[in-house]
């Protein structure tokens, strides 16, 4: 059986608990200053434009890390009190309590909101798209305004014609 000292042990159970609610970046398309492979360009003409907002529930991913660290500290407290079976018995009331204060408030639920733009645009091969895109303030489209159709590898972007 491993001899490890309760000191140890919760510096151990501690950088796991912290390494498990580090956050994951969030990966784009492209990063900037990336070629990007060009399937077709199709210049048209904006028929319509609306501003769309919209809201997205984002979940913690790291819930279950903080839940079990949560458990396990509390078992590693609760195993500090009583003898024998009663030790036993306060690890495990420890580490359900621990794990159930984590779960509760522990989790972190936020919403993300986007600015997108909704264009429908008549190309000059005669037919009709709407594109919806990510609002870029320095860019505003309106009716009437020429652009152009960029047609990347799994995506679309419009710019302003030139």
């Amino acid at each position: 059986m491993l001899n490890i000292s309760a000191s140890k042990l919760s510096s151990f159970l501690l950088l796991i608990f912290l390494f498990g609610s580090v956050n994951s970046p969030v990966l784009a398309a492209y990063d900037r200053n990336q070629a990007v492979p060009v399937e077709k360009v199709l210049y048209g003409y904006i028929e319509s434009v609306k501003n769309i907002t919209e809201k997205q529930l984002v979940a913690d991913k790291n819930q279950g890390w903080r839940t079990f660290g949560g458990a396990l500290i509390g078992g590693v407290i609760g195993h500090q009190f009583g003898g024998g079976s009663g030790q036993d018995v306060a690890t495990v009331l420890g580490a359900l309590l621990g794990g159930g204060i984590a779960n509760q408030y522990g989790s972190q639920e936020y919403y993300l909101e986007y600015k997108l733009v909704e264009m429908m645009i008549k190309q000059e091969d005669g037919t009709q798209v709407m594109i919806i895109q990510d609002l870029d303030p320095g860019m505003v489209f309106k009716a009437g305004d020429e652009v152009r159709v960029v047609y990347l590898q799994g995506y679309v972007r419009v710019d302003v014609a030139m």
